[in-house]
């Protein structure tokens, strides 16, 4: 095998000199912000919070839309910066637009459970916009987790929703080829509930990690070409500080997301209870719209489009979405093409 030397001092000197332009982009740029489309704080309860996002203009859809993350990370990532904001694009093509913040969770909330948060907080902030709006039902969005609690919700309160729209949410968990579906089967989430009270964030998000831990490297060698070009880092950045948010999730609803939706499948087969009640998928009646990432590494495309056949709604549609879970929220056709998509299909059941 030849080796050019000149080449590879060339390309040497020529790193050299990016780190040493990038190490001054670094010096320059100042506090890293996310989240900045504007919005006011609108409720409230216990660590609870709900924003609206401020129009200029009046909206299309006079019926407000409530959007739900995960409570495995923070939702900013839904308005990362004025370019990559869904909420900001959302709200462009008219929609009204309200977002929910989980907060951040200690061992005094341990024993908060997922009937608090669906049947409590979710169904206060939906009664709070139902009574602000002067309406009947609202339009309810939800991300990931947020999806699954957003179905349910819908599942067991149809008459206060005039639509549902899901992305990358999972509701079947069989898929045996997933290793976020395997590990639940072999972990005493009872033991780890009982030791820590709260699943500390950096524990789940490490879990995450292993799925493609490629990734992990491959993010940082390709920073390398990045490092002279200010955007691009603050791109990067902003990226960053949203994944090292983590917020810890209460172990009682931790306990019983695990056991009964990931180990155990029950919400798909008909089985899953929330308060005492049974949440027949029959039910959830009021029209949906389910987007999947066809790349998805995380959620399975079949754990979200097996619910299809399974609701009792007859308006519902799927929307296959090129790229992977994250692009969903922050990738160049979730601007252009999902965003537009989704608030048509929203602005024509207003």
């Amino acid at each position: 095998m030849n080796f050019d030397s000149s080449s590879i001092a060339e390309e040497m000197v020529t790193t050299s000199e990016k780190i040493a332009r990038g190490y001054k982009v670094l010096q320059d740029i100042g506090p890293v912000e996310v989240g900045m489309t504007p919005k006011e704080l609108v409720w409230s309860s216990d660590k609870i919070k709900m924003f609206h996002y401020l129009r200029d203009t009046p909206a299309k859809c006079a019926t407000p839309v409530l959007v739900s993350f995960a409570m495995l990370n923070r939702q900013d990532v839904l308005d990362l910066q004025p370019d990559r904001s869904l909420m900001k694009k959302l709200i462009d093509e008219g929609l009204d637009i309200y977002i929910m913040d989980w907060g951040y969770h200690d061992r005094s909330d341990r024993y908060l459970t997922m009937e608090d948060y669906i049947d409590g907080y979710m169904n206060d902030a939906i009664d709070f916009l139902r009574k602000r709006h002067k309406v009947q039902k609202i339009h309810k969005m939800g991300i990931c987790q947020g999806g699954t609690f957003s179905m349910i919700y819908a599942s067991l309160y149809p008459e206060k929703l005039k639509s549902l729209t899901t992305y990358v949410a999972p509701y079947d968990f069989s898929n045996t080829k997933c290793m976020l579906y395997k590990w639940p089967k072999y972990i005493d989430v009872d033991q780890m509930v009982d030791t820590l009270g709260t699943i500390p964030g950096e524990l789940i998000d490490g879990a995450f990690g292993m799925l493609k831990p490629s990734m992990n490297v491959s993010k940082y060698m390709g920073l390398i070409d990045s490092l002279d070009d200010e955007a691009k880092m603050m791109n990067f950045l902003r990226m960053e500080k949203w994944k090292s948010d983590l917020p810890a999730i209460p172990g009682e609803m931790y306990r019983k997301y695990i056991k009964d939706l990931f180990r155990d499948n029950l919400l798909i087969q008909g089985k899953f209870t929330l308060g005492g009640r049974k949440v027949d998928l029959k039910k959830m009646t009021v029209p949906f719209l389910n987007v999947y990432a066809t790349e998805d590494n995380i959620i399975p495309n079949d754990s979200t489009k097996n619910v299809m056949n399974l609701i009792g709604s007859t308006d519902k549609k799927e929307y296959a979405f090129p790229g992977g879970h994250i692009g969903v929220f922050v990738g160049g056709k979730s601007q252009k093409e999902l965003a537009p998509a989704v608030a048509k299909w929203v602005e024509d059941r207003c």
